[in-house]
């Protein structure tokens, strides 16, 4: 594609050099991945300063740039600048590979907790109704039952209109897109219209230096989905005390309501009951809408269920899906690594969740307590990185619901694991049963031993992740494998045992 043809969506100036006639074969901003007839973008992030990285990728063969100021590069560089690259990006991208999001019904989930579930339970009730959906969030991309990994919850821009042309290349019309704090601020999906937007709830988290200044401005990217951008209907939780405001910033779009409270929502949840039975466990309830009232069971457990679900449904019901037949299908769906039950041994529950800070993992263990179990054990461990506040949060938590305590690592990175597991250590209240496994197999292996008949056990932080972050390695990790591969060493021994004595 020619340069100028790429360039078309945006204002720019040629800083350098001559754009005439460049032709551009590929978009990209990683020095590392940049060559030859590529158009290196220069974003600038909360770490680094893609700016700098402009001499390598002209190294690498790369003659054509877009920045946000004129660099010193030799003279056979083109140089566009534009005021915002990253938002330059997204318009960009979505003329390489010809709008496909033009083509797509777009449903965007944000919220602090359940977009993930959310959106997969959206995703599982289309499809199986009949509807060729697509997913776009923490646990990949799923482009007709293929699954890809991607680096974050929301991809930039660049990836994402590659996944959307995908999709419209293999016939899908739909996707469902969890839209992170992050994305809005970045331009990540500037410039999409959205068929859906939904608000799921606003918590005080992703607060750092790499992430929000404050709640306030985390606040404010969630809503700009609502205020910033096209839609023709909105979903949200009409009990969470943020949600009016946030979505206040568009007044004419059409609304629909989901409430576990208020009987006046479009989408209301009444006699809300936990069911257990021998290793796994959820809730049931009754969803009334209109004149209707539906019967559901959910395989997790909580009123947050409650919620996810009340939200899918709505959303599915804009495409014509009946409520009953959304029950059906959600009756035998589960969310990798959120609330995921893992059956292994009879009597035991195990549950990988990916609750990785103090609000997520104390609403996780007070929901766990509603079943009454024997004991609740607890692993989890805290992402290198983070701040003190999220580590004592943890561990408060954990003091306060859980019976026992296994601290170990999560995706430690480049800080050392035992001084995270420590800190966590620290915040834990005096006399709370507890021991430190720092290797976090070997933690989990020895947390599915020390289960007995009738506990529930949570295994919280990684959830639907496969790897480990080590060193800025990702090594290949799945907790699921590894809690099934005990549970069948567990029984090949007991079989083995009671063969001995017979």
């Amino acid at each position: 594609m020619l340069l100028k043809r790429l360039l078309s969506g945006i204002d720019y100036s040629v800083a350098a050099g001559d754009a005439e006639g460049v032709g551009i074969s590929r978009i990209e901003y990683d020095s590392r991945r940049s060559g030859r007839e590529d158009l290196f973008v220069c974003l600038t992030g909360a770490r680094t300063d893609g700016h700098i990285f402009a001499p390598l990728a002209y190294e690498g063969g790369c003659r054509a740039f877009l920045t946000e100021r004129k660099l010193d590069l030799p003279e056979d560089a083109v140089q566009i600048v534009t005021d915002n690259t990253r938002r330059a990006l997204a318009v960009i991208s979505a003329t390489f590979y010809g709008r496909p999001a033009d083509e797509l019904h777009v449903i965007g989930v944000t919220g602090t907790k359940g977009k993930t579930t959310t959106a997969l339970l959206i995703h599982s009730i289309l499809n199986a109704a009949g509807i060729s959906c697509a997913y776009i969030g923490s646990n990949g991309v799923i482009i007709n039952g293929e699954h890809i990994e991607t680096m974050n919850t929301t991809p930039e821009s660049m990836e994402l209109h590659h996944f959307f042309a995908l999709m419209r290349s293999s016939g899908v019309t739909h996707v469902a897109l969890e839209v992170s704090s992050q994305a809005l601020d970045h331009f990540r999906v500037y410039g999409i219209d959205f068929d859906v937007t939904v608000f799921t709830n606003l918590y005080r988290d992703h607060i750092s230096p790499v992430e929000h200044a404050s709640f306030e401005e985390y606040k404010a990217a969630k809503s700009k989905l609502f205020s910033d951008y096209k839609k023709r209907l909105i979903v949200y939780n009409a009990d969470d005390s943020a949600s009016l405001s946030v979505i206040s910033g568009d007044k004419k779009t059409e609304r629909r309501s989901f409430s576990v409270n208020d009987c006046a929502a479009d989408y209301f949840a009444r006699e809300i009951s936990p069911y257990r039975d021998a290793d796994s466990l959820g809730v049931t309830f009754d969803c009334v809408h209109g004149d209707k009232t539906t019967h559901f069971r959910l395989m997790t457990p909580g009123n947050f269920s409650v919620y996810n679900g009340l939200a899918a449904v709505a959303v599915a019901s804009y495409y014509g899906v009946p409520a009953e037949l959304s029950a059906d299908i959600l009756r035998d769906t589960s969310v990798s690594g959120r609330f995921e039950v893992v059956r292994g041994l009879p009597g035991r529950t195990f549950i990988i969740d990916y609750a990785h800070n103090g609000i997520s993992l104390r609403e996780a263990l007070k929901v766990l307590r509603e079943y009454d179990p024997e004991r609740i054990i607890c692993l989890f461990g805290s992402v290198g990185g983070r701040t003190e506040e999220r580590r004592r949060g943890l561990a408060e938590a954990a003091s306060e619901y859980a019976d026992y305590v296994v601290i170990t690592s999560d995706n430690p990175d480049r800080e050392p694991a035992a001084q995270i597991a420590a800190e966590i250590e620290s915040h834990l209240a005096p006399g709370v049963p507890h021991e430190i496994i720092v290797d976090r197999e070997s933690a989990v292996r020895r947390t599915v031993r020390m289960s007995r008949p009738g506990d529930i056990v949570l295994f919280a932080g990684k959830g639907h992740e496969r790897y480990q972050l080590i060193e800025g390695i990702k090594a290949p990790f799945s907790e699921r494998s590894i809690i099934l591969d005990e549970c069948r060493t567990m029984i090949a021994e007991e079989m083995e045992k009671k063969a001995g004595i017979d």
